[in-house]
């Protein structure tokens, strides 16, 4: 069935095919291509003319069904006065341990929003790619936004490093309020993207350092643009992944030298100079186009 909609910002229309939500739908034996404008929906997506979406909101553990839970401040005033949300809302709650719960608000008042737990889901949306982003400190909005796109793509943990060009010096303070800061940007990222895990953010370390632990994974990756191999051309990954990227200035000539003693492989993403807050969100869509769950096969 075809829905017509219309873009505000343009005024194109634009057709959604939707798909009744419990038929399969197969991009490998489509018959063509949709058409320019048209994109494909779960019927359950399109709602009278509009988008309809959940609320989800991050609660610390536990959750249980049946319970009732104080929405923690900054959740609570996104639900109240961003949203506009009303006793009675249905909501999507997650504690970040795996599992999201179906709940409905109860109190929405000056005193705060409390919701009542219907019903525990076991629903996962992690990438089957274990991935650990180990991220050279970039200036704040910068690394904010490589975090962030980070967790939408499925990243597993993320290891902040300081290295020899990184323009940003975090003294033990500044270290402190600047890892809550991230953390509550990976709570955001879940929250949209419908991650109810989250992922590890690790305190920061100097790179040297951390390049003289031991590894586990089973594929280190550096991404360079004078290197001989791109990623279609390396074996799908049989355990956990490392990719270690450079601050603005990139990597020091005895960091790159230490990160590939340490195991890493230089690998080229394209003939295009990338910033490094682009560097890991291309990288990890290569690689879950390539090897993770974009795939349609």
């Amino acid at each position: 069935m075809l829905t017509r909609l219309k873009m505000p910002a343009c005024g194109r229309p634009i057709w959604f095919a939707t798909i009744p939500r419990d038929v399969p739908h197969d991009c490998s034996t489509a018959r063509g291509p949709p058409r320019r404008w048209q994109l494909l929906l779960r019927t359950s997506d399109v709602a009278s003319g509009g988008w309809h979406m959940t609320p989800r909101f991050f609660c610390p553990p536990p959750l249980a069904a049946g319970a009732e839970v104080a929405l923690p401040a900054g959740a609570a005033h996104h639900a109240a006065r961003v949203l506009r949300l009303a006793a009675g809302a249905a909501v999507t709650l997650f504690d970040g341990e795996g599992g999201e719960c179906a709940a409905q608000l109860s109190r929405v008042d000056g005193r705060g929003v409390i919701a009542r737990i219907t019903a525990r889901r076991a629903v996962e949306r992690e990438s089957p790619l274990a991935i650990t982003l180990v991220q050279g400190l970039a200036a704040a909005d910068r690394m904010d936004y490589a975090i962030r796109k980070a967790v939408e793509l499925g990243v597993a943990s993320i290891v902040p490093v300081k290295t020899a060009r990184s323009v940003t010096r975090l003294d033990r303070e500044r270290t402190l309020r600047r890892v809550e800061h991230w953390r509550q940007i990976i709570v955001g990222a879940c929250e949209q993207c419908g991650r109810n895990r989250l992922p590890a953010m690790r305190a920061p370390c100097d790179l040297l350092e951390w390049l003289r632990t031991p590894s586990t994974a089973s594929m280190r990756l550096l991404p360079a643009p004078d290197a001989s191999h791109g990623l279609s051309q390396l074996a799908q990954p049989e355990g956990a992944i490392e990719l270690l990227v450079g601050p603005e200035g990139g990597l020091a000539p005895e960091e790159l030298a230490a990160a590939l003693a340490a195991g890493f492989r230089a690998v080229r993403l394209g003939p295009r100079i990338l910033r490094t807050e682009t560097v890991a969100p291309a990288a990890l869509a290569a690689m879950n186009a390539l090897w993770g769950d974009w795939r349609c096969d």
